[in-house]
């Protein structure tokens, strides 16, 4: 199963690209993730048929598993992640790929962002997505074990709708 992170902080190799890397790694550590940090993309994420943000948009489209992780910026995902999501079609851009979506945070104040604002912008892409979101602590995601226990209660859920996506099965 191929597995990609897509970082859309825009910080380079930022903690949100790091938590994100380990979320991948615990729900597939058989499989080395693809990171894809959109700040790279610059200002070709702005329009249409940029031939690198095409090329990652293929490579995400292609890819079993995602993983969609983003800080929480006025209380959503950030306008970097939404560009590049806007490179998809409505509906089929992300056909048979098993989304998970990650947002950091300060506090706990923001803890449904991943359900509530994420996940639904991925189901409309097409995205299959049949585990909850994860919603991380920017400040001890590293060592508050809930990226372990995300990874045990939810992983082996992931990897089935991964066959099942690659099977044609969605």
């Amino acid at each position: 199963m191929s597995v990609t992170v897509v970082v859309g902080n825009p910080k380079p190799a930022s903690r949100t690209a790091e938590a994100a890397t380990l979320v991948a790694r615990a729900l597939r550590p058989d499989a080395e993730p693809q990171v894809i940090d959109l700040v790279e993309l610059g200002p070709g994420l702005l329009g249409w048929g940029d031939p690198q943000v095409a090329a990652k948009v293929r490579e995400v489209s292609a890819a079993e598993l995602v993983v969609f992780a983003s800080p929480t910026f006025k209380a959503t995902y950030t306008g970097l992640l939404k560009l590049f999501l806007e490179q998809f079609d409505g509906g089929t851009g992300l056909a048979d790929v098993v989304a998970v979506p990650v947002m950091l945070g300060a506090g706990p104040a923001h803890a449904l962002a991943p359900d509530l604002l994420l996940k639904p912008v991925l189901v409309e892409l097409g995205a299959t997505t049949p585990a909850p979101g994860l919603y991380l602590s920017d400040r001890s995601y590293t060592d508050d074990g809930v990226i372990e226990r995300y990874a045990d209660r939810w992983g082996g859920i992931l990897q089935v709708a991964g066959r099942r996506a690659e099977a044609g099965e969605s």
